[in-house]
């Protein structure tokens, strides 16, 4: 086997490799990027790297950093794929290309519910990695928190999480809200938002990689949110809580009143969009 062109050379020798592959490729976060994977190959987090720019990089590790920056510049796989987890909120989740990759936006939903009653029944629906209930239960243990996604593959991915961080949540497979008791407090999601249209603007990595299912909503990019607003109105739920995209909010705002939440909050994202949208009644 060929050496690794990491080899005998130190951290920062590896970064500028790898930042020059990177920024070729035009990748968003190219330094971050090549921090985490160079970090995933030592067994190290990223402030070691600062604290030892000297540390050799070599055997597997240098092999493993060199792959797995081809892959990211050339096939274009999200990090998150390639070191096998995300961090989201005070968790750590393992995420592979069956489930979207958490994102920073989506930790907005979580917060707008953390001050729910004690014991409130929250059902999450297309849960995908888990994240957002099984955040709600590591934050609000006292939670009823249920899931549920359409994706069998996702719903295996959730339920490792659930296990392998000990949070009690309870994983179902369904669309939407069907088969789901509709005895609950709280209904949350972020549902597939993206318009179809937008798929030749995103980044390659996502419409390469992520699942289309947990991603495109048709031509508007309601096409899920209808039908679980209509749904939601049929349960005991006092609450609905939604991720929408970009400039989605004005709609989903009529949408949710509509479906009987006449009570319309939304939180707005660090980007300054409009990021989450809850109806209460």
């Amino acid at each position: 086997m060929a050496p690794s062109p990491f080899a005998g050379t130190g951290v920062r020798e590896a970064l500028d490799s790898a930042l020059v592959a990177l920024n070729g490729a035009k990748v968003e976060n190219p330094r971050l990027d090549a921090e985490v994977l160079l970090g995933h190959a030592l067994g190290v987090d990223r402030t070691a790297l600062w604290l030892d720019p000297d540390r050799e990089v070599d055997g597997e590790a240098g092999r493993w950093f060199r792959d797995a920056i081809r892959r990211r510049t050339v096939e274009r796989v999200p990090v998150a794929y390639l070191v096998g987890r995300k961090g989201f909120r005070h968790l750590e989740l393992e995420v592979d290309a069956r489930v979207l990759v958490p994102r920073p936006e989506t930790e907005h939903l979580v917060e707008a519910l953390l001050e729910l009653p004690s014991g409130a029944r929250v059902h999450d629906v297309g849960t995908g990695s888990g994240a957002i209930a099984l955040a709600l239960k590591d934050e609000r243990p006292d939670l009823r928190v249920s899931a549920s996604d359409v994706s069998p593959d996702a719903l295996a991915v959730a339920r490792a999480n659930g296990a392998r961080l000990g949070l009690d949540v309870s994983f179902s497979q369904g669309d939407l809200l069907d088969g789901i008791d509709p005895a609950l407090d709280v209904i949350v999601s972020n549902p597939p938002y993206v318009q179809d249209g937008d798929r030749a603007t995103m980044a390659p990595e996502v419409v390469a990689h992520e699942p289309g299912l947990a991603l495109f909503a048709g031509a508007d990019g309601l096409r899920t949110i209808r039908p679980l607003l209509t749904q939601a109105a049929a349960t005991q739920a006092t609450m609905v809580a939604l991720e929408v995209g970009a400039g989605q909010a004005p709609s989903v705002r009529a949408l949710v009143v509509a479906a009987g939440f006449p009570e319309v909050d939304t939180v707005t994202d660090l980007a300054g969009h409009e990021r989450v949208v809850v109806g209460e009644r």
